[in-house]
């Protein structure tokens, strides 16, 4: 994507929504950092309880709908932070936005947080949002890509920098579509593609406690799935857009395997809170 990190493991997006321990998480030793999912306006997210642990699983439930303080709380915080590493945002609509309308959402938070992101991340993969997974397919997800390139082309010439802009994905694709949303990211010229969201398939956890809750499922029993969908990206990009890795990496060979698999960087967010920051240590000494 024309960056360079200092090594391959970052934050998923979902830690710090709001960009408040940007100074705290490059002090763990992560590349790169991830913040968000961010909308234009503040919102407060689903009713709360919202996030539930499968212990037994190393897995999190979470149903959050994008709870943040809106992109210019975010951009505020940014420019406090003293790293001065890779910091993507990872942005998204508004829950009042309706779907014809989302693509507004994205141009406004691109225009806005351009000159202080290393990377923009495309989140339209979260299930805690009503319809938003819909932006993945067909004309109007073909519409998000050639608008959000129009806007990153606009605001290179404005301010001589290039942003890389990656898209987010679900876990809960076919093959077909995938291969679809592959050839659609190079048609545009998308820079990456982040691999995967949480999955809606609760079926690893069946009749455990919180299993029954709404919300997309993270940590181990998303591993394999993710991993699958990386290999089948591999396959279908052919090294001609970068893959990050993100999902149940809780160990030095889960992480190995992503990478193995396809992926050029990879993130973590449950594992951090399973096996803590000695796991960031033992990763980016192995990868």
């Amino acid at each position: 994507m024309g960056l360079t990190f200092t090594n391959k493991l970052g934050t998923a997006a979902g830690i710090d929504k709001n960009g408040e321990y940007i100074n705290i998480l490059s002090q763990m030793g992560f590349g790169f950092i991830e913040v968000g999912t961010v909308t234009p306006l503040p919102q407060y997210g689903n009713i709360k309880p919202r996030m539930f642990r499968i212990i037994s699983k190393e897995a999190i439930i979470n149903r959050m709908g994008f709870n943040n303080l809106g992109i210019d709380n975010l951009i505020k915080n940014i420019k406090k932070s003293k790293f001065e590493g890779i910091i993507g945002v990872n942005i998204g609509k508004n829950k009042d936005t309706t779907i014809q309308n989302a693509i507004n959402d994205y141009l406004i938070c691109i225009e806005k947080i351009y000159i202080y992101a290393s990377y923009i991340a495309i989140n339209i993969s979260s299930p805690n949002t009503v319809s938003l997974r819909e932006l993945q397919h067909g004309i109007i997800f073909e519409n998000l890509l050639y608008k959000i390139k129009t806007k990153q082309n606009e605001l290179y010439n404005k301010y001589l920098k290039y942003v890389p802009i990656v898209i987010k994905i679900s876990p809960d694709l076919s093959k077909k579509e995938l291969f679809q949303i592959s050839q659609k990211l190079i048609q545009y010229e998308i820079d990456g593609i982040i691999a995967t969201n949480t999955t809606l398939d609760h079926s690893s956890i069946l009749n455990l406690k919180y299993s029954f809750e709404e919300g997309g499922l993270s940590g181990l029993p998303l591993q394999k799935k993710s991993t699958d969908i990386i290999l089948i990206l591999s396959e279908y990009l052919k090294k001609k857009i970068p893959i990050i890795g993100v999902g149940g990496i809780n160990s030095v060979n889960a992480a190995k395997e992503k990478i193995k698999s396809g992926a050029t960087l990879i993130q973590m967010y449950s594992g951090l809170i399973y096996h803590g920051p000695k796991l960031i240590r033992n990763i980016i000494k192995s990868v």
